[in-house]
């Protein structure tokens, strides 16, 4: 091996590691990150995790969240998962350094194979690891989002270079990318990811046909398929566990008809299109992308002390210096029309420069790609204020309906921009073409980019309103709102000029170099400081050492309180529902005890549906007894959280004397209004009709019947159940058909759904031992195909490399 040939890509990967290191330079003392959405997942999965640790295998099922649900999507350890390891390898910082990592080295790597020297791809991967949106997303908790986007440029460079002919590496790269990309495990994003490779393969068909070089396209394109398909079997037990788990969560078709308040309820194959487009990306707020503050920036922003809102507040009696600073340092900055927004989605200035070079410089293929999947990013990003295009995909394009937040799907312009930049770059380093073409190119950027951070520099502020859907929290005080609004001016124009003198700088340093003034490794230099102040100057604002804790408030992010202590002293199996926050967003609760309630995006629906429909909407006691909520945290006069012991809880199974059949999920939902729980349970006909010649609805009451939990652990549910004549048995466990066996007396029996959500069994007259034992047999399916596909995965390749040896010789 010649050691000078891979001295630059050593330089590189040390200048990534650097930067990423000294980036979040607290992970040096021991620090971690402090992850909203991470503190919430310590809280479901830590019962997972204690199983793991005690019995060293995989529960693949947890109690302790919504009554209980699969862990396949909250966290779970799958076998012969050699991937993960591959992946291991690649990301050796501590966390979070060791995702900003991968975008650098994936990035790198995309660009290497697009046949930009290595100089100026460390440049490239700088500009686009450093975008805004890439780094906030730490802040939030989304390491999985982070995850993917890290390995989405790795697999770009393996399809590129199978098009570029360079097919043995080509399809080595794409296969093990993808097996990357899909084990980081956000769908959504591997989702985007095919919209990016489908345009991509478009504009290369085009140019095929127009060549005539169809046959080979079939060839390339058949290549990137098998590779994409090897790549799904090495994960097909997460895979197939997934899908399992999708078709029964809130990601899924309903059953029901009606909505909680009687309305018709709208037909849908996924999630409804409010949910859909709840975070849509404002039209004008698009430009964020090149100027930071735009639309106020994040939700909310410190004004500090020079701003018109902390002098308004500062002059009010009772308010003072010190709490006008605090308030001000939180002021709901924010116009747009989004929930919440961590920080705007800012590329850069100087990489949207470099894109707009690109769009005048650049001719064929590549940019019309880069420049389509742009637009089609944007476009989509937009959600429900262009819904002529959202709508569409909604209804017609599969998979789109199962996803949320379509301002996500702007992570394809956080890639394709800054590619194109490169490009141009490297297009302005060529000696291929023209002096003029350059500067000709340049003006146009320089007019396009430049022209409109002066229009909004100069006319911005009395363009907009500048008015927040938040700002009737400043309604009280007078003047306040108006003082909010100067600001949000004073940052629009203040940023727009910002991005302008880079513009102008950056305009500046390419016009020198053609004009010979200064060289091209003074021009990457410059670059590469003009990137980093750029984009780090604002990240810094979202995502700082302020952002890090110590690693033991990460790792036990919830601390025992007394009325969790008070809960503990009942060391039965029960649940707790914590009606002090809303149920539905709280792991806290799940670190402690088995709640009703929990946090996470893809919920089972029935689940969901019941809560919504029963317990949010009509205050349901009876549902909630069902569900063994034998604690209630709730609020005291003080606002204190307490205890409440509830005594009507149904406790862990019981029997009851009747059921009330029905024919609809509807009828079933419907029955549960009224429904007396301890007597009585509602059954679908089609189950009922399986034993209703061996259950006869009671008149009398057995006295001497009795069932009940003897052994609770996590996968295997024990009871005991003696009784006079077969009785119908209610388990206050969630019903899961796809893993959940239930046996007497040793002997396999069939259960049924009842109570739109619990476990129902018919259990004969006499002393009978009844278990319920978690066994999906998925796991083992996915196993067998995702030993095949690392086989094929290894084989095919090196088949390839001795032939083609063979070949040649």
């Amino acid at each position: 091996m010649n050691f000078k040939k891979i001295i630059p890509y050593l330089i590189a990967v040390a200048i990534f590691i650097t930067a990423s290191i000294v980036y979040f330079n607290p992970v040096l003392k021991g620090q971690q990150i402090k992850q909203s959405d991470i503190t919430q997942f310590k809280g479901l999965s830590k019962e997972i995790a204690d199983y793991r640790m005690q019995k060293g295998e995989e529960p693949y099922w947890t109690g302790a969240a919504f009554s209980g649900m699969p862990a396949y999507q909250l966290s779970a350890y799958y076998p012969n998962d050699f991937i993960k390891e591959v992946d291991s390898l690649l990301r050796f910082l501590p966390r979070p350094a060791d995702y900003l990592f991968l975008y650098f080295l994936g990035f790198f790597i995309l660009l290497l194979a697009l046949k930009v020297k290595w100089k100026l791809a460390i440049v490239g991967a700088l500009s686009f690891g450093f975008s805004t949106y890439l780094i906030i997303i730490f802040g939030a908790g989304h390491n999985a989002k982070a995850h993917a986007i890290g390995y989405m440029p790795l697999v770009l460079a393996g399809v590129v270079l199978v098009f570029q002919k360079k097919y043995l590496f080509g399809f080595v790269l794409s296969a093990l990318a993808m097996a990357l990309e899909i084990n980081s495990n956000h769908p959504q994003m591997t989702y985007y990811l095919l919209f990016v490779i489908l345009i991509l393969g478009i504009v290369w068909l085009m140019e095929a046909i127009k060549e005539k070089e169809l046959k080979n396209f079939v060839k390339q394109a058949s290549l990137i398929i098998v590779a994409f398909v090897l790549a799904v079997g090495v994960n097909a037990t997460r895979l197939m566990a997934m899908k399992e788990y999708a078709d029964q969560s809130t990601r899924s078709a309903t059953e029901l008809t009606l909505n909680p308040d009687g309305s018709k309820k709208m037909a849908t194959t996924g999630l409804s299109r409010e949910y859909i487009t709840e975070y849509s990306y404002g039209i004008a707020e698009t430009f964020n992308l090149f100027i930071p503050r735009f639309m106020g920036g994040g939700t909310t922003e410190n004004l500090g002390t020079d701003s018109n809102f902390y002098e308004t507040l500062s002059t009010l009696d009772g308010i003072g210096p010190t709490r006008a600073a605090q308030i001000s340092s939180e002021a709901l900055s924010y116009w747009g029309e989004q929930t919440i927004i961590e920080a705007p989605a800012y590329i850069g200035a100087v990489v949207f420069f470099l894109f707009f070079l690109g769009i005048f410089l650049i001719k064929g293929k590549l940019k019309q790609w880069l420049v389509a999947a742009t637009i089609f990013s944007i476009l989509l990003s937009w959600g429900k204020n262009f819904d002529i295009i959202t709508n569409f995909f909604i209804d017609y394009v599969p998979l789109y309906n199962k996803f949320r937040a379509v301002s996500s799907i702007q992570v394809i312009a956080e890639i394709c921009v800054p590619l194109l930049g490169v490009l141009a770059l490297k297009a302005v380093f060529s000696e291929t073409i023209s002096v003029e073409d350059k500067k000709q190119s340049l003006k146009k950027a320089l007019y396009v980019l430049g022209g409109v951070c002066l229009f909004f520099a100069l006319f911005g502020g009395s363009l907009f309103a500048f008015e927040g859907f938040r700002d009737s929290n400043y309604a009280e005080i007078p003047g306040l709102k108006d003082a909010l609004i100067q600001d949000r001016k004073t940052m629009l124009v203040q940023d727009s000029l910002r991005s302008l003198v880079l513009v102008v700088l950056s305009f500046g340093l390419l016009w020198f170099f053609i004009k010979n003034k200064v060289n091209q490794s003074k021009v990457l230099i410059v670059f590469a400081v003009l990137i980093l102040f750029d984009q780090v100057s604002v990240n810094l604002e979202y995502v700082n050492k302020d952002s890090f804790t110590t690693a033991r408030n990460v790792d036990q992010p919830f601390q025992l309180q007394d009325y969790d202590k008070e809960i503990l002293k009942d060391q039965g199996h029960y649940r707790v529902g914590n009606f002090a926050d809303n149920p539905m967003q709280d792991g806290r609760t799940s670190y402690f005890h088995q709640s009703i309630g929990g946090y996470h995006a893809a919920k089972l629906r029935r689940y969901q549906e019941l809560f919504d429909y029963q317990i949010a909407s009509k205050g349901n006691r009876q549902t909630i007894n069902m569900l063994n909520t034998k604690y209630f945290i709730v609020p005291d006069q003080n606002g204190a959280r307490i205890a409440q012991q509830n005594p009507d809880a149904n406790g862990n199974v019981w029997f009851v004397d009747q059921l009330k059949v029905v024919n609809s999920a509807q009828e079933e939902m419907n029955a549960l209004d009224s429904l007396n729980t301890k007597h009585a349970a509602v059954i679908r006909a089609e189950d009922f009709k399986e034993f209703s010649a061996q259950f006869k609805q009671d008149t009398e009451i057995d006295s001497l019947a009795s069932i009940q939990l003897t052994n609770y652990d996590v996968t295997s549910l024990t009871y005991k159940s003696v009784a006079s004549k077969a009785r119908f048995a209610v388990f206050s466990e969630v019903y899961y058909k796809a893993g959940w066996n239930a046996y007497i007396d040793g002997e396999k029996v069939p259960h049924y759904q009842v109570n739109y959500v619990l476990r129902g069994l018919l259990v004969p007259a006499g002393a009978h031992q009844i278990v319920f034992k978690f066994e999906p047999t998925i796991i083992q399916q996915g196993n067998t195909i995702t030993l095949s596909s690392y086989f094929l995965i290894l084989m095919i390749p090196l088949g390839w490399y001795f032939y083609d040896r063979k070949k040649k010789k």
